[in-house]
């Protein structure tokens, strides 16, 4: 089951299990979009997840994960990754990111979205710097999705990230390189890391039964970064704003699956290039 480099790969039963997993996580994600607005505090919508998995019959992998509170992340305008949901009310034109995992049979699902928060009567009333933030951020991860070929280098989801961050995007954005990607499977994190960045050094080759978490996090900034003294929350060093986005996928005998997405990540990986998997169809 583990491979010398102690990656965990999984059997097509295995992944069908964290796919259900993964929907749980879509659920929750979309029941929490759904409900972004401007005066909803962000423990509204960690209430809001957090019903979803319980009435799934699942678990959240986050609550209780060394001592973090609640059942999402809610990070808003610059801060990062990892914010803690409470008192805070959304206003129009923030940048909220989320993030979300859940526990089916013992196999983890993880996934986050950022969005702008809309006007009170639903318009859109986000900075056209900031919409360009989260559309380059998705599609940077989108990117790194791609690039899981097997037979390559785990590396090549990392530079294919870097090469669009800071290639196609001119350098506008800061690419964060403390916090990266990670296997997934009986533990939300394990081996191997997945980094977003182009990095020196030989990375694993990707194998069939591989399944990670690709999260690049990008800011309209500086990438450096600082923690909060709740020990929890990531914000830029610049207090730039910054977007996330990751899902969970799986590698199969004949391509891709995002375990995460609801339609397998069909859509946008075939426009990129790169074979879907049927297997779990």
């Amino acid at each position: 089951m583990f491979g010398r480099e102690r990656i965990e790969y999984k059997t097509l039963d295995q992944v069908r299990t964290m796919r259900r997993a993964g929907l749980v996580v879509a659920d929750a994600l979309d029941a929490v979009r759904g409900q972004v607005r401007p005066g909803v505090s962000t423990d509204e919508l960690d209430a809001v997840a957090a019903d979803v998995i319980r009435r799934a019959g699942a678990t959240s992998n986050f609550l209780g994960y060394h001592g973090f509170p609640r059942t999402i992340c809610t990070s808003v305008d610059e801060e990062v990754v990892h914010g803690i949901p409470g008192a805070r009310v959304l206003q129009a034109g923030d940048l909220l990111s989320v993030d979300c995992g859940a526990v089916v049979d013992g196999w983890h699902g993880d996934a986050a979205f950022s969005v702008l928060v809309p006007g009170p009567d639903g318009a859109d009333v986000a900075a056209p710097a900031d919409r360009d933030l989260v559309e380059a951020t998705e599609e940077s991860m989108w990117r790194g999705v791609a690039a899981l070929q097997p037979g390559q280098p785990l590396g090549r989801v990392g530079e294919a990230v870097d090469d669009f961050v800071t290639g196609e995007c001119g350098g506008r954005y800061g690419l964060v390189e403390d916090y990266t990607g990670h296997g997934i499977g009986t533990a939300m994190h394990q081996p191997p890391d997945v980094l977003n960045y182009r990095a020196q050094g030989r990375s694993p080759r990707v194998k069939v039964g591989l399944c990670v978490a690709v999260e690049p996090m990008l800011t309209a900034g500086s990438p450096l970064t600082r923690v909060l003294d709740d020990e929890w929350t990531v914000v830029t060093v610049d207090g730039s704003k910054a977007a996330h986005a990751e899902h969970s996928v799986a590698v199969l005998e004949d391509g891709l699956f995002v375990l995460t997405a609801r339609d397998g990540g069909r859509s946008r990986l075939e426009a990129a290039g790169a074979t879907v998997s049927r297997l779990l169809d």
